[in-house]
């Protein structure tokens, strides 16, 4: 007895669009090992790293040079100050968390040019990349959306 291929189900999408499709993801998202790399290499000019969760979040672990705009606090008269020209890298807790995904769209929709990091802070710890934090924080990656 055969049995149909559940992998090939569906067929394979032919090479080009694959090519469109891979690299409109690449354009939204970043990995964590590229941005780690580029911080160890201090080639990170052009890009904000933004965490997105609350500063509580923040305050108890968080990418080195990373900064704090909630995504629930993301306004035009929040947001003001912040550069035009940068891309903005926004990060939350996990795959779990949304945050990040609402902090870019509220940025992108403000006019800002946006990419989200994969996986979150959470993938960032798993890989054994360096984080900061706020002393007397509460531990370890938490939610905080």
């Amino acid at each position: 007895m055969t049995f149909a291929s559940r992998v090939l189900a569906q067929p394979a999408p032919s090479p080009e669009a694959s090519v469109a499709r891979y690299s409109a993801e690449l354009a939204f998202e970043v990995d964590p090992d590229d941005l780690h790399r580029d911080l160890v290499a201090g080639t990170q000019e052009g890009y904000v790293v933004v965490e997105t969760r609350a500063p509580e979040a923040f305050q108890s672990v968080r990418i080195p040079g990373a900064i704090n705009l909630p995504y629930r606090e993301m306004t035009a008269e929040s947001t003001a100050e912040l550069d035009r020209s940068l891309v903005y890298v926004c990060y939350c807790e996990s795959f779990q968390c949304n945050a990040a995904t609402k902090g870019a769209l509220k940025l992108a929709e403000l006019g800002f040019s946006v990419k989200r990091l994969a996986g979150g802070i959470k993938a960032w710890v798993e890989a054994g990349y360096p984080t900061e934090s706020t002393p007397f924080a509460v531990a370890g990656p938490v939610c905080g959306c």
